[in-house]
């Protein structure tokens, strides 16, 4: 009995084990100007069992905007701005244990707001929501907070948008995917000459 525990044990913290390989091009299904305005190869994020969990592209640079005045914002990129796209081959999941269908999302720019709805939810403002690719066309496209939040509900199938941490990474910090913490699996990368860190994989202590 206490053998097979220590297996099922095992086997579980196996499969919570994730790596990155590069990914391929841009998914065929996005709208030219969104694919164009991508770096040509991305990251694949496989899980311990090796299936791939999801596929992740950004932005050969980002736009460039307002200097941040709140210590908890990290990037100066406008609201809305197109930062990726993401792909789940199977069902995938935001930190908030939202599951997502499979498909292809754009990743695009908001501040979460101060409000005791997220307390707790990161050390940082910064985000990135889903939104369906299917729907989102124009990579120069801004849209507000309200706008934006109303587009992920579509991908998340709930009064809350489906949303990812990003913040901006230390220069000393090393580029990779990499485990931090319990629960977060980390990819950190440049955008442009912008060191960035996103959560791909991870579970947020209180959202």
């Amino acid at each position: 009995m206490h053998k097979l525990a220590l297996f099922l044990s095992l086997a579980s913290a196996a499969l919570a084990q994730y790596k990155s390989e590069p990914a391929g091009a841009p998914p065929s299904e996005l709208a030219p100007g969104i694919s164009q305005a991508l770096q040509p190869q991305g990251t694949k994020i496989l899980a311990g069992n090796g299936g791939v969990f999801c596929e992740v592209w950004f932005r050969t640079a980002l736009p460039s905007g307002p200097k941040p005045t709140d210590q908890t914002i990290t990037l100066s990129i406008p609201q809305g701005a197109l930062v990726g796209v993401i792909r789940f081959p199977g069902q995938g999941a935001d930190r908030r244990g939202q599951t997502i269908k499979p498909g292809v999302y754009t990743l695009r720019y908001s501040l979460i707001p101060v409000n005791g709805d997220h307390q707790g939810a990161a050390p940082q403002r910064d985000f990135v929501l889903l939104t369906p690719a299917a729907d989102d066309k124009d990579p120069s496209a801004t849209p507000d907070f309200d706008a934006l939040v109303a587009m992920s509900r579509k991908a998340s199938g709930t009064p809350h948008p489906a949303s990812l941490s990003l913040w901006a990474a230390a220069a000393s910090d090393p580029l990779g995917f990499a485990k931090q913490g319990e629960n977060d699996w980390v990819l950190t990368l440049k955008i442009g000459d912008v060191p960035v860190s996103i959560i791909l994989v991870g579970k947020a202590e209180a959202a």
